[in-house]
C-alpha cells in the first residue's frame, strides 16, 4: 500500500513538473515571438493590451463645462474608456457666442474642449483645434469650432455633429451636449433684479437669490439619461458653479434622474472663488447651491487641502479670488447633510502662474472610490 502511494505521488509530481515546463516553454515562445516582431507590431500589441484594460474600467458620467471638466477628463482617460462627458450649452462668450448669434448653432466651445481632452494625443490635437484666426471674417474663431460648424451644416443636427467629432477623433469615451435646445440661463438677485445670459450671471452670481433656464421645459438628450442610468459613478465638476455645473442640473429630467439614482454622486469643489460669480462664497455655499438645483445632497465631495504658493494667492487676490479651504464648521455641517468629505492635494500649477486642478490626482480618487464601493 505504501509502495502504491509512493508511485502515485511520484507520477503526480512528474506530471506537475511536465505541465509547468510546458507552460514555461509556451510563455517563453510567446515572449520570443513578441521580441522578434518589429517595433510597429510590438506597439500594436501593447496598444491592444492598454485598450483592453481601459475597456474594463468603471463607467463614469461627468457633468460640467469649461476648462474644469476637460481637466478631469484628461486624467480619467488613463483609467477607463467608459466615460461620458455631459456638457452644458449656455456658453455665450468668444467664438462660441459669435457662432451662436450668427449661425443659430449651439455653442461648440466646451464640447470641443472635452472632445480634445479625451483624444489619444490631446496636446497635438489641442494646438491644432485651438488655433484662432486673427484677421478677416474668421477673426476670433477657432479651427475646432469651425469644424463643428461645418459638420453641423452637413448633417443639420447638433447632436449628430458632436457624435461625428467623437468618431472622427477616435476619443476615449463620449461627449454629449446636455440638450440640443437653445437655452439661456436666467437669475434673480436678492434685490429683485433679473439677469440673463452666462456673462450677466457670472457678473452677479454672488448676488443671486434664484436661478433657472429658459425655456424651463428644455429636454435632455435621451443618451444623457441612459448614460446617467448606466453609470457606476456620477461626477459633478470641477467648474464654475453657476455657468458650468448648475445649468446641467436645471434641466428637470436630469435632476430627477440624479435624485433617483442609487450610484454615488461626487461633487468636486473649486480651488478658488471666482470674481463676482462666487465672490465671498465658501465650500458649503457651493454645495448648498448644487444640492438645491439637484434636489439632493452629493454623496461625496472632493476638497483640496494642498497649499497654493503665497505669490499666486496674492496674484489671484488682486483679481478678487480667494482660495477655498474647508473649515471645521463646514465639515460638521456637510457631514450632517450626509455628504462624505475626501480631502487631498489636488493642486496643479501651470506656467508658474495659473492654479488648476490636478486631473490625474482627482481621477485616482474617483477610480479608487469605484473599486471600494464595488468590493463592498
Amino acid at each position: 500500500m505504501t509502495l502504491d502511494l509512493l508511485i502515485s505521488y511520484g507520477l503526480g509530481l512528474l506530471t506537475a513538473v511536465i505541465l509547468v515546463a510546458s507552460f514555461r516553454m509556451r510563455d517563453s515562445k510567446r515572449i520570443r515571438e513578441m521580441l522578434q516582431r518589429g517595433p510597429k507590431e510590438r506597439k500594436t500589441t501593447i496598444s491592444r493590451a492598454i485598450e483592453y484594460r481601459l475597456s474594463m474600467g468603471p463607467f463614469v458620467a461627468a457633468l460640467g463645462g469649461g476648462t474644469g471638466l476637460s481637466t478631469l477628463l484628461r486624467g480619467l482617460k488613463s483609467f477607463t474608456r467608459n466615460i461620458v462627458a455631459v456638457v452644458t450649452v449656455t456658453d455665450e462668450g468668444g467664438s462660441s457666442g459669435k457662432l451662436r448669434e450668427e449661425w443659430g448653432v449651439l455653442p461648440p466651445g466646451d464640447v470641443r474642449n472635452c472632445i480634445v481632452a479625451l483624444a489619444e494625443n490631446d496636446n497635438a490635437l489641442k494646438r491644432l483645434l485651438d488655433f484662432r484666426f486673427d484677421r478677416g471674417g474668421l477673426a476670433g474663431h477657432s479651427l475646432g469650432n469651425l469644424m463643428r460648424l461645418a459638420i453641423y451644416e452637413q448633417f443639420g443636427d447638433f447632436r449628430r455633429a458632436v457624435e461625428e467629432m467623437n468618431y472622427l477623433l477616435a476619443i476615449r469615451g463620449r461627449v454629449l451636449p446636455v440638450t440640443t435646445e437653445q437655452v439661456s440661463i436666467v437669475g434673480e438677485t436678492r434685490s429683485g433684479v433679473r439677469v440673463k445670459g452666462e456673462l450677466s450671471i457670472s457678473d452677479h452670481g454672488h448676488e443671486l437669490h434664484k436661478i433657472w433656464l429658459e425655456p424651463k421645459d428644455a429636454k435632455p438628450l435621451k443618451e444623457v439619461i441612459v448614460s446617467l442610468d448606466e453609470a457606476d459613478i456620477i461626477v459633478l465638476g470641477p467648474g464654475s458653479l453657476f455657468t458650468s455645473i448648475i445649468p446641467n442640473l436645471l434641466i428637470r429630467k436630469v435632476a430627477e434622474c440624479l435624485r433617483h439614482s442609487d450610484v454615488p454622486k461626487v461633487y468636486i469643489a473649486n480651488l478658488m472663488t471666482q470674481p463676482h460669480e462666487t465672490q465671498g462664497f465658501n465650500i458649503l455655499d457651493h454645495v448648498r447651491w448644487v444640492s438645491a438645483a439637484m434636489g439632493a445632497t452629493p454623496d461625496y465631495i472632493l476638497v483640496n487641502d494642498g497649499d497654493i504658493p503665497e505669490p499666486l494667492v496674492e496674484k489671484y487676490r488682486l483679481d478678487g479670488a480667494e482660495p477655498l479651504y474647508m473649515t471645521e464648521e463646514e465639515e460638521w455641517e456637510l457631514e450632517r447633510m450626509g455628504c462624505r468629505i475626501i480631502s487631498g492635494d489636488f493642486i496643479r500649477i501651470m506656467d508658474e502662474n495659473v492654479v488648476r486642478h490636478n486631473g490625474q490626482a482627482l481621477s485616482e480618487i474617483i477610480i479608487r472610490l469605484c473599486r471600494e464601493l464595488e468590493d463592498g
